[in-house]
């Protein structure tokens, strides 16, 4: 197939097809009329890379992936290399997590302390209002 029925297939542009041929995930093949040519591997090392993109990974994360489909695995994650990138990637998140634990505890502290500083004013008869908010 063409790149235009392949990044059609593949929900995507022609400009990114190109992207990831000049970076390697996709092969450079031409047909004899100098036109790019694609297969079905080829589009499913795409909605490999698409899938792993949707969940947050970056697109060099996905060579392992793509590597192992044109290994000929039947799936992109069934290689020591993808397994690899995504015990990494189960770090990283679970790093986040915590980062966002703690923020959020954070916030919540604060949210309390100023919801006792309006009760506390709120109880004051002569205490200044606040122009902004109810």
């Amino acid at each position: 197939m063409r790149i235009g029925e392949l990044a059609e297939r593949a929900g995507t542009t022609t400009r990114t097809l190109r992207y990831y041929e000049s970076r390697g995930l996709l092969p450079a093949r031409r047909g004899g009329n100098g036109y790019r040519t694609y297969d079905e591997a080829d589009l499913r090392a795409l909605r490999q890379i698409r899938t792993l993109q949707d969940f947050g990974f970056e697109l060099e994360e996905t060579r392992p992936f793509v590597e192992c489909l044109r290994a000929g695995h039947p799936e992109g994650d069934s290689c020591p290399a993808s397994v690899a990138v995504y015990r990494r990637k189960l770090d990283e998140l679970d790093a986040l997590i915590g980062e966002l634990t703690a923020v959020r505890k954070s916030v919540g502290t604060h949210l309390e302390r100023a919801e006792r500083a309006m009760e506390a004013l709120a109880a004051e008869d002569a205490s200044p209002r606040c122009e902004l908010g109810g």
